[in-house]
This record gives C-alpha cells, sequence and structure tokens, in this order.
C-alpha cells in the first residue's frame, strides 16, 4: 500500500512518536511523501490512504486540502477527544496489518459547501451551477458551517429558511449547519441534537435564539439552506469547520448545501458509536451517589 503521511508537530506528543510510527509503516508499506507544516495541497499526491498524526482538526483541515479525492483518511489521535481521529498509536499499529490488506471498514463523510452571495440573488430560481458564479466566497466542510455575531457581540438578525423558501427571522447570536459528523462537536454543545454519521442529513441549530420556542431542526441531505442578513455586526464571520472564514455584512446570503465530494475515514474496528459518546462526552452517565 501507498501511504502518505499527515504529521502535526504542534501536538505535543506527536515530535517524539513520528519517527517511530514513520519507521513502523516504512517497514510494512510505501511512504510517498510527509507533510510535517500541514499546509501542502494534496489533490495530486499518489497514495491509497493518507495517515494523519494528530487530532480532529487536523484531520478536518486535511479533508479540505485533498480537493475531493476519494482518498481515505486514517486517523490517529494525538489530541483530546479523536471522534473522526479515531485510532490511539497503539489501536494504529495492532491493525496496520488489515489496513494494508484493506480489510479495515471505511465510512463515508458528507461534507457542506458553503457559499456567499448577493442577498439580491434569487434562491428560487438558481440552480447549483447558477448559485456558483454568483458567489464571492466558498468553502467546504466536514463538520460545520457557522455564522457567529461577533463584536461588537450584539445579537444579529437573521433569516433562516431552506430549499426556496424564505423561513423565519429571528435575533441571536448566530446559526450552525452541521453535518451528522460535526454533530458532536460544537454543535451539541449548542444543544442540537447527536446524529449518527450513518443518516444522511444536516442539523440546524440556532445560537442563543431570542425565543423559548426556537429549536434545532433536522434536515435532508440534499436541502439547501439559505441564512439571509438582515443585520449583523463588525465582527459577524461565516467560519468553516474553525479554520475558514470570511467576514459577512448586511445585505449577504449564505447558502449551504451538501457538497458533491464526500470524505472516506477508515474507522477503527474496536471503537462502538455508542461507547464512544459515553467515553468521550460522558453520555448517559449516571449521577454520583455518596456512599
Amino acid at each position: 500500500m501507498r501511504l502518505f503521511i499527515v504529521a502535526n508537530l504542534r501536538k505535543p506528543n506527536v515530535q517524539p512518536a513520528i519517527e517511530e510510527l514513520i519507521e513502523f509503516v516504512k517497514s510494512r508499506a510505501t511512504v510517498t511523501g510527509i507533510d510535517s507544516e500541514c499546509d501542502r495541497q494534496l489533490d495530486r499526491i499518489d497514495a491509497e490512504a493518507i495517515l494523519v498524526l494528530g487530532g480532529d482538526g487536523t484531520l478536518l483541515a486535511t479533508a479540505r486540502r485533498i480537493g475531493g479525492r476519494q482518498i481515505p483518511l486514517v486517523g490517529v489521535n494525538f489530541g483530546r477527544l479523536g471522534f473522526l481521529a479515531s485510532f490511539t498509536p497503539q489501536q494504529f499499529k495492532d491493525h496496520f496489518d488489515e489496513l494494508v490488506q484493506r480489510k479495515l471498514p471505511a465510512s463515508t463523510r458528507l461534507t457542506l459547501e458553503s457559499s456567499v452571495v448577493d442577498g439580491s440573488v434569487d434562491v428560487r430560481a438558481s440552480d447549483a451551477d447558477d448559485l456558483a458564479r454568483k458567489r464571492r466566497w466558498w468553502a467546504i466542510s466536514l463538520n460545520e458551517s457557522l455564522i457567529a455575531a461577533g463584536a461588537p457581540f450584539r445579537m444579529i438578525e437573521l433569516e433562516l429558511g431552506a430549499d426556496g423558501d424564505t423561513g423565519v427571522r429571528y435575533f441571536g447570536d448566530g446559526v450552525i449547519v452541521s453535518t451528522p459528523s460535526g454533530s458532536t462537536a460544537y454543535n451539541v454543545s449548542a444543544g442540537g441534537p447527536i446524529i449518527s454519521p450513518n443518516v444522511e442529513a444536516i442539523c440546524v441549530t440556532p445560537l442563543c435564539p431570542h425565543s423559548l420556542s426556537f429549536r434545532p431542526v433536522v434536515v435532508g441531505a440534499e436541502s439547501v439552506v439559505s441564512v439571509f442578513c438582515k443585520r449583523v455586526n463588525e465582527g459577524t464571520m461565516l467560519i468553516c469547520d474553525g479554520q475558514s472564514s470570511i467576514k459577512l455584512n448586511t445585505g449577504d446570503r449564505v447558502m449551504v448545501r451538501r457538497s458533491p465530494d464526500d470524505v472516506v475515514l477508515i474507522e477503527n474496528p474496536d471503537a462502538r458509536e455508542w461507547r464512544t459518546l459515553a467515553e468521550k462526552l460522558g453520555w448517559a452517565v449516571s449521577p454520583s451517589y455518596q456512599k
């Protein structure tokens, strides 16, 4: 197997482990390149899989840099939670022979394409190609696209809709549009639902809406979510996966749809979805009773 390695040396535990892991991999597979700066474009590399040494953030950045190619990503966690980078270094070694024999399970994760267009664009009369020609900025996200109020931190006014419906206007701190993969990230912290990665859906979660009844909504994966900026702050931003961002102005419209390019993740066969939630998020943990 031909492997390319992305190593985030900013993670404190990666530096001492990388030499050992690279030697381990080289003795069993062909290493076609190493990106230790985490800034190289990866859409033309020669590899059958990419080994990502870091954390979920490193894997998110790598997923963007492969440019839509269906190269499987193998995440070895040197960060904190490790939902996407699901292997520990020892588990990776234990299952390496299965990897090179192509026996490990893989999952296809949907990604989001977020575009910023002028608010005068008629979203009901525009198809995807038409909107692509009219956008002034766009980005791909595996976890979420976030509109955040920003400085001077007053509530902003947004108009939220989907599939051509102009929807509702509300005041709040913003909105999160997340994938199932990202539902356990910022989305769950904001009170949104946990969605299994096997479900094809998009979750829309308002941030601190000035309402007692504005709840998160889960829509189909083929829906197109539209957010019109009725009134925003000087620091209001659209942020994709916490890594790519643009300033938003009053009158802008943000269009979020499923990207045509999914991301393929090699899964840790030792991991179990519900057990992972319990171990890493403390889900369904019972109260501590005094003895």
